[in-house]
């Protein structure tokens, strides 16, 4: 039976790698008592994988993991089970049932929506006039935006315009704030940060890296009609 786990990362957790998150996860499953399935062969291991590793030092809302289990408990007792074992940052949100023919989050992914926000009010020194109006002429108005994006053998020319499906500034708290929603997966992956990058560039400005705060929302895959669905509503509820 096959399973969607997804999962909230917040706190000081947003410093851990994903090695070291799929490593916490394993052990997880052994402490709730989650009969998943093992690979067979020489060194089996439990069969797990992941949607969309998060970078270091990003909080989320919708990371997802998917298990295969030979048995299950209901979508609300596991739920419950693997939070009773959980350190803080980091709560299981749902706990659903695939189709048998469902294909792995990881090789699905699609898009991502994130949030990126000052940390600090006072490290913001724009208006959100300014910055929407920016937005405005920088996104909505381009036909393209091309970067240049460093890859491990060489350089890559992308064209984040058709690659950023969603690019808005909003009021945070008073303070702008940014909400962006990418190309995510093997093939196009667009980290947030490329984008402001370019942005900021735009506004002739340094990218305030270490002031910005991403947090990533969701997740989706892309149906056959090009529309986007999270990853949370493929499944379903188990009802014990």
């Amino acid at each position: 039976m096959k399973i969607r786990i997804k999962f909230q990362k917040s706190g000081v957790m947003k410093f851990i790698g994903h090695l070291d998150m799929m490593r916490y996860f394993q052990k997880a499953m052994r402490r709730a008592d989650i009969d998943i399935a093992y690979s067979e062969g020489f060194s089996p291991h439990q069969i797990m994988s992941f949607a969309a590793p998060l970078g270091v030092g990003i909080t989320s809302d919708g990371e997802y993991l998917d298990i295969e289990v030979h048995e299950t408990l209901s979508s609300e007792e596991a739920v419950a089970a693997l939070n009773r074992v959980m350190v803080e940052g980091v709560s299981v949100v749902s706990y659903r049932k695939l189709p048998d023919q469902a294909k792995t989050a990881m090789s699905i992914v699609a898009a991502a929506d994130y949030d990126v926000y000052y940390k600090d009010e006072k490290d913001c020194s724009f208006t959100l006039s300014e910055l929407q109006d920016k937005a405005h002429q920088f996104y909505h108005e381009a036909k393209e935006i091309l970067v240049t994006k460093q890859t491990k053998k060489s350089e890559k020319i992308m064209d984040l315009r058709q690659l950023v499906y969603d690019f808005q500034v909003r009021e945070r708290e008073g303070v702008p704030a940014y909400f962006i929603r990418v190309s995510t997966g093997s093939v196009d992956n667009v980290k947030p940060e490329l984008f402001l990058e370019a942005f900021y560039q735009f506004l002739g400005a340094e990218y305030p890296e270490s002031k910005l705060q991403i947090h990533r929302l969701e997740v989706y895959a892309k149906n056959s009609d090009d529309t986007f669905v999270s990853l949370e509503d493929m499944g379903e509820d188990i009802v014990g």
